[in-house]
């Protein structure tokens, strides 16, 4: 899970990254990202709607595998950014890691929100949040 400061404190918040943001889309997520002058780092949040799947345990299961792979990669994400995943597909609680780590990679590539414009294979440059500390 990404540390506290790095997620959404309450729904109006993610207000602003849906009115000011732009979207980039995949084929099972999409990516609204918003420029937060306001802030002095990145905040990011998972949205798995109930269209998705109607388990909660299925819908946690994808909200947390794209947390983890967006708190791996957080070393690579530069400014404060507001970042919303929308997810589209009940598919990516089954996915193989790799694939699902490709995509989530791919959109925050196309958004420009990350310093190095190739993303390595997992185990190069990735910064873990304990590590910084």
């Amino acid at each position: 899970m990404i540390h506290s400061t790095h997620r959404f404190h309450g729904r109006s918040s993610l207000r602003f990254a849906y009115q000011k943001g732009h979207v980039v889309r995949g084929e099972l997520i999409s990516l609204r990202v918003a420029r937060n002058n306001r802030l002095s780092t990145w905040r990011a949040a998972v949205v798995v709607s109930r269209k998705v799947s109607k388990s909660a345990v299925v819908r946690n299961r994808i909200r947390r595998r794209i947390f983890e792979i967006v708190r791996r990669y957080a070393g690579r994400i530069d400014g404060p950014f507001d970042l919303i995943f929308s997810v589209y597909g009940e598919h990516l609680a089954s996915v193989e890691p790799a694939t699902l780590e490709q995509l989530v990679c791919d959109l925050l590539q196309k958004a420009g929100v990350c310093r190095s414009s190739v993303f390595g294979p997992a185990s190069h440059g990735i910064v873990d949040e304990k590590e910084k500390l």
